[in-house]
């Protein structure tokens, strides 16, 4: 059975940087620990990066979150705290996405280097109400055939109801999410 866990935006900017959250920092134990977890069970983990550039407050994103962060080169686009361990490694993918999810040219090459044959598909990050929903969406879309969960105790969002909301839509979709 090959499995893929899928690390979403679990950056510094959206931790303790520029968009930071008191319940972001409380995930990485857990994350960290998840990643454990499917890379010596020889799975695969994908982390996505909010990725954005000087431009970013002139992009339809920008003028409706104007607050610069993610961007590219900078501390704050890197993985936060101990997930800083997996930039490289065996079994570990990392994809810059400039949206809140990953860009259908994009998903194709994560399809191609990891083959059709996923039967489970997990996430974890932030920011439940934005990216997280958006990647569960293009993975289904992308891998029809896998089951799909969320772990809820694992993602956040700055608003505990838009994170609730979030889970129950997700949950709509026939994804399963871990309360």
């Amino acid at each position: 059975m090959k499995k893929l866990l899928v690390v979403i935006d679990y950056q510094k900017d959206f931790v303790d940087g520029a968009l930071g959250f008191k319940k972001a920092e409380t995930l990485e134990d857990g994350i960290y620990k998840k990643v454990k977890e499917y890379l010596a069970a020889g799975h695969k983990v994908l982390f996505t990066y909010d990725t954005h550039f000087e431009n970013y407050l002139e992009t339809r994103e920008g003028k409706n979150l104007p607050v610069p962060h993610c961007y590219i080169n900078t501390e704050g686009h890197e993985l936060y705290g101990k997930l800083k361990e997996f930039v490289e490694g065996p079994n570990t993918l990392h994809c810059n996405k400039n949206a809140f999810g990953i860009a259908p040219k994009d998903m194709l090459k994560i399809a191609s280097e990891l083959g059709d044959d996923i039967d489970e598909i997990e996430f974890v990050g932030v920011v439940t109400n934005m990216c997280v929903i958006s990647n569960v969406i293009t993975f289904q879309s992308q891998y029809i055939n896998a089951n799909l969960s969320v772990d809820g105790t694992l993602c956040a969002s700055f608003d505990d109801s838009l994170h609730d909301k979030a889970l129950d839509v997700i949950e709509a979709l026939s994804v399963k999410v871990i309360r």
